[in-house]
């Protein structure tokens, strides 16, 4: 299992965005399309995000959507895993 105990939350805001957008982020990495450090990169920018009380309020009020909101510093890296 892929985690990040050093970062719970912000772990959980990564997965939780890419979730909504349909994609698994430990999946991803496990097919390759993503590597570890690029994951690692990922948890690392939300971690230090000024949005997660906006993250927060956006994935409780949104199930699935292709296009995450302009705040998400991830936003590029996640939808890029889109199908």
């Amino acid at each position: 299992m892929i985690g990040y105990v050093e970062a719970p939350r912000a772990w959980s805001l990564t997965r939780g965005m890419a979730r909504v957008a349909g994609v698994n982020l430990p999946d991803a990495v496990l097919e390759g399309w993503l590597t570890r450090a690029e994951l690692a990169g990922m948890v690392d920018r939300c971690q230090t995000c000024t949005a997660s009380e906006a993250c927060t309020g956006w994935l409780s009020r949104c199930a699935r959507s292709t296009t995450l909101p302009a705040f998400c510093r991830n936003k590029s890296e996640i939808e890029a895993l889109v199908c």
